[in-house]
């Protein structure tokens, strides 16, 4: 047995119900009745908890996985300075303008390059997690970690 009830609804409300039922194609009753058994219901609150935990959880790998390649890059970029630092000697005095205008040089086509890499969506590490998969399927063991 059914109770009938009478209510209003602002226009703008009215107009959504009456756009969303035409669309489903279902009675604007059965939506009235689906969402306030919805709203109603005792688990509701329960289920939109377990949503946003579930997006939280995903939001926080996300950020667990930024981190984690950031401290990569940061320690990456530090190897190579403190190599670069201590393999490379200082210039004499004489070769210093020549020396700086080979590097702005050198400078530009990278960051050229690295310009036309970001364009095309293409990184580094995806090219070296192409050639170790490569690797791992000639199989090869895969390299092990050094400790530097």
């Amino acid at each position: 047995m059914r109770i009938k009830h009478t209510f209003r609804l602002p226009p703008e409300l009215g107009s959504k119900l009456a756009d969303y039922a035409t669309r489903k194609g279902v009675p604007q009753a059965l939506v009235v009745e689906t969402a306030l058994a919805s709203y109603l219901s005792p688990d509701g609150a329960d289920r939109l908890e377990a949503a946003l935990a579930r997006r939280l959880d995903r939001m926080t790998r996300q950020l667990e996985r930024l981190e984690r390649h950031g401290r990569i890059s940061s320690e990456a970029l530090a190897l190579f300075v403190r190599f670069w630092l201590t393999s490379t000697p200082p210039l004499p005095d004489a070769a210093q303008s020549a020396a700086q205008a080979k590097g702005k040089e050198r400078y530009d086509g990278f960051v050229e390059a690295l310009g036309r890499r970001v364009a095309k969506g293409r990184t580094l590490a995806d090219e070296v997690s192409r050639d170790v998969q490569a690797t791992a399927w000639e199989g090869e063991p895969e390299p092990r970690q050094q400790q530097l």
